[in-house]
């Protein structure tokens, strides 16, 4: 998923925005600091945290300057030109550009390109490109002309791949486009037709771009509101020159088609665009982004104000001409999968579920508290001295270390129950302490092992695994799933790593006797699963009872029985029900051997079939898995593990199987994406209503 996050306004007193807003806003080598080039006479340094500039220069009265300012990334100064042909290099030091390095050039410039590991690159009008110190050794030297005479130079981009700067630029001649792509290196220059439809000859089309292997993906936003993309090779043969490039559709109507102010686009990463325009059957101009992979929009705001039709990005924030002010807007984009196209919910705790604490409140474990007064906190600790000598808060706590150290696992075991119940221990890290002195001596004597003590002091509810980390490392040694089990359902942090490994355990163990255990619901006491274990009796003896009006689907799996054993399945279910983030996620899941990650697809199969078979949308059990939690687990495996699943012939069927809910599931979160939009323009307009009239009549259209 993507969101945009609360825009701000930089400070725009001393600048000045034409017409057409601003020449543009350029990355420093400081990581916070921009150069905003005003269309007329001055470049500011802004620090985008302090939303303040930093430094203002400006070219004296008469003269203008003609592209954007940008940072030299090698040495940290600034260059700019003004009227077309004077270069001026300076730094935070100076203070009037009048008096900084100054070089008239021979040709005009069009732009300069600074990016980052290489000197900055200068293209020229006639379409020549020179290195900024192979230009400053000499100035007046000679500067070809490589594009006719006719055609104009309306936008350009400069790439670094495998150390080489690639520069394309486009070109315009009386409605017809044209591609030049140079590779600075060889300087070697290879020319593209593009080819537009008709009726966009007379509109101006926005061009983004990104690099794509052996190829510049160039995208457009045309005047139909559709963005398409056109594949240019970097590499060119002699073969054929001035080659045609068609281009191919890649999303369909995403602004009011014919819209001539106010358009431009983006290419955030490899799988989201920014576009700036006004939606489809709306007025006002609006930022979205959209994922390019799934061709769903992601998220949108209105912009009311108006804007000049620019925007630019760097890192993870947008700027843009909004009204009359510079306006910033951080985003976030995911990594695109199917479970963020789908619209992957937050894990919420739920009811009836112990609450899990987080965090350590260092102040109150010390006796002080934030804010608090000098009374205050010597009265707080002479009620915890007096408390203290009434009765010990922690009794026994190095006795029973001393214990863990060197006892047997039954005097042990005695001992920690003793400790439980005569103290309710106040700090996590006491019970952490407990639980790293057994994890110790396990790691030394691997014969030793008290399940029993892990298993109470995991059911104090009060540790996490940055607490115990090599607990679950421990857990794993000894194959102890319900160990597993519990900690996956206590634990608010466990990575994601270690998530993939208690999934691929809970895959392989079998059991004996499964087949038997799933067709006559035998009750098995392993690893301490018995009859007591709700998760594993109840919610699986549930799952298997055959629904009223579930069968067998043409080309299905049968859904009348578990593809698991109930134990398995309650083991898989901690599984679905533990918090993850997806790029850390992703990478473990391709480890998972093919055939157990297709067992855990028919068995999220089975629960989705069981889930959507319910007027409730939940299935049966204590603590069963819900719909979103099933559809983002789907998604993650085959994102994972897609190629590897092609070749396995017995996964051919559930794949397309997979693939015709899938569809319909992201056709139906794109339509409710829609639908929300819609409702908050419904609730704008609500509140932008009149008192003045006292009849009126309104349209919602929706889209």
């Amino acid at each position: 998923m993507a969101t945009l996050e609360e825009e701000f306004t930089l400070s725009t007193g001393v600048l000045g925005a034409g017409p057409e807003g601003f020449l543009g806003v350029e990355q420093t080598d400081k990581a916070d600091q921009f150069l905003v080039t005003d269309s007329g006479r001055t470049v500011v340094l802004y620090k985008v945290s302090d939303q303040k500039p930093l430094g203002s220069w400006s070219v004296k009265q008469g003269q203008s300057i003609t592209c954007p300012a940008v940072c030299n990334f090698q040495t940290g100064e600034y260059i700019m030109v003004h009227d077309h042909k004077v270069l001026r290099i300076w730094n935070n030091d100076d203070v009037n550009v009048d008096k900084v390095f100054k070089a008239t050039l021979s040709a005009e410039v069009h732009r300069i390109h600074s990016v980052q590991r290489t000197e900055p690159l200068v293209l020229f009008r006639g379409g020549a490109a020179r290195g900024l110190e192979a230009l400053l050794v000499e100035p007046q030297q000679n500067i070809e002309s490589v594009i006719p005479d006719e055609e104009v130079i309306v936008w350009s981009e400069v790439f670094m791949l495998f150390k080489q700067p690639v520069l394309i630029f486009i070109t315009e001649n009386h409605g017809h486009y044209y591609a030049y792509v140079r590779l600075c290196k060889s300087h070697s220059l290879s020319k593209y037709t593009l080819l537009l439809e008709k009726e966009e000859k007379s509109v101006k089309p926005n061009f983004t771009a990104r690099v794509d292997g052996k190829f510049i993906s160039l995208v457009s936003l045309s005047s139909d509101g559709c963005i398409y993309e056109t594949l240019i090779p970097i590499y060119s043969s002699d073969t054929e020159q001035n080659q045609r490039l068609v281009r191919a559709l890649m999303l369909k109507s995403v602004v009011s088609g014919g819209v001539r102010n106010g358009v431009a686009l983006t290419i955030l990463d490899q799988d989201h665009i920014a576009v700036l325009g006004p939606p489809l059957s709306a007025s006002k101009e609006c930022l979205s982004i959209w994922n390019i992979k799934f061709q769903t929009l992601q998220t949108s705001k209105e912009l009311p104000q108006g804007t000049s039709g620019q925007l630019w990005y760097h890192g993870e924030v947008l700027f843009m001409l909004h009204g009359k002010s510079l306006t910033v807007i951080p985003y976030k984009c995911e990594e695109s999968s199917l479970a963020g196209a789908l619209g992957k919910l937050k894990h919420t705790q739920e009811s009836g579920t112990h609450s899990v604490p987080h965090f350590v409140n260092w102040e109150t474990c010390s006796g002080y508290e934030l804010g608090s007064s000098g009374a205050e906190q010597s009265r707080t600790l002479r009620r915890k001295k007096v408390e203290t000598n009434l009765q010990p808060e922690v009794p026994g706590f190095k006795q029973l270390l001393s214990i863990i150290k060197k006892d047997s696992e039954k005097h042990i075991e005695v001992e920690l129950r003793k400790f439980l119940a005569k103290s309710t221990p106040a700090f996590h890290t006491i019970i952490g302490d407990l639980v790293a002195g057994l994890v110790g001596r396990c790691k030394a004597e691997p014969s030793f092992y008290p399940r029993n003590c892990l298993t109470q002091l995991i059911q104090t509810h009060v540790l996490s695994y940055s607490l115990c980390p090599d607990l679950m490392e421990i857990a794993l040694e000894h194959t102890d799933v319900q160990m597993l089990q519990l900690c996956l359902q206590q634990f608010p942090d466990i990575p994601e790593s270690t998530t993939c490994a208690c999934l691929k355990l809970f895959l392989s163990d079998s059991t004996q006797d499964e087949k038997k255990e799933m067709e006559e619901q035998i009750e098995i006491v392993q690893n301490g699963f018995g009859p007591e274990d709700g998760n594993c009796s109840e919610d699986s003896q549930q799952l298997n009872d055959k629904p009223a009006d579930t069968a067998h689907e043409p080309g299905s799996f049968p859904v009348t029985s578990c593809p698991v054993a109930p134990k398995r399945a309650a083991l898989l279910n901690a599984v679905l029900h533990s918090a993850y983030s997806e790029p850390f996620l992703l990478p473990h899941l391709k480890d998972i051997p093919a055939k157990h990650v297709t067992l855990f697809l028919q068995y999220l199969y089975f629960l989705y079939l069981k889930c959507t078979g319910s007027a409730t949308m939940t299935l049966p059990g204590v603590n069963p898995p819900t719909v979103s939690q099933i559809m983002d687990w789907i998604c993650l495996l085959l994102d994972a593990n897609f190629t590897v699943l092609l070749m396995i012939p017995e996964a051919k069927r559930l794949l397309l199987i997979l693939y015709n809910f899938v569809k319909s599931q992201i056709s139906i979160y794109s339509e409710l994406n829609k639908i929300a939009v819609s409702f908050r323009e419904l609730q704008r307009l609500n509140r932008e209503k009149s008192s003045r009239g006292l009849y009126s009549i309104e349209v919602l259209e929706l889209f």
